[in-house]
């Protein structure tokens, strides 16, 4: 009985510890999108290897009642963007593919949470 409780207590621990990498990942490449900045014109914001399976708010259209949201968003990551309409990846959502095409000025967001392809 004491066996199996030892075998237990370890696969639970290497399961543990195969799952605690994956939240410390970041997806390789660049997500960017464009805003307007406070002089009224278009700027492009990219970010480098943004982490994975985390929401990331962007920091420039965080506030709905002060800015207007994000748009255009360009995936060049390795990973799957669901880009959200809300701040905290709250709202309406979209998938973005791996190394897509640049989305057209259509797509507001202000929150992007990143995930790996699964195969």
């Amino acid at each position: 009985m004491r066996r199996r409780s030892t075998v237990a207590a370890s696969l639970a621990a290497f399961a543990l510890a195969l799952t605690l990498p994956a939240s410390a990942q970041a997806a390789t490449g660049d997500f960017s999108y464009k805003i307007v900045g406070l002089d009224g014109q278009t700027q492009s914001v990219t970010l480098h290897d943004l982490p994975s399976r985390q929401c990331v708010t962007l920091p420039e259209v965080a506030d709905p009642s002060s800015s207007e949201p994000a748009f255009a968003p360009h995936n060049d990551t390795d990973e799957f963007a669901l880009v959200f309409t809300g701040p905290d990846c709250e709202g309406d959502s979209w998938t973005l593919r791996p190394h897509g095409r640049p989305a057209t000025d259509y797509l507001k967001l202000r929150s992007v949470f990143l995930t790996p392809p699964q195969f």
